[in-house]
């Protein structure tokens, strides 16, 4: 009988260590998912914004031509 109660506790301590490995797997793929879609977030970000810019900066060069030639 005791050997049943170690067979099944060994088992048992088995399967938690497999499952406590595959859950630092787990949140490991997490973190990638977030980083990728915080990078997406930033990419686009910066596109949109930097239209923006762009036109600034063209408004001030053209408002400066007269001055510098």
């Amino acid at each position: 009988m005791n050997t049943l109660f170690a067979n099944i506790y060994i088992g048992l301590s088995t399967a938690a260590g497999k499952l406590r490995r595959e859950e630092k797997g787990a949140t490991a793929v997490e973190y990638g998912i977030m980083v990728a879609l915080i990078a997406v977030v930033i990419i686009v970000a910066v596109t949109a914004i930097g239209g923006r810019l762009n036109g600034a900066f063209e408004t001030v060069r053209d408002a400066l031509k007269p001055v510098a030639g």
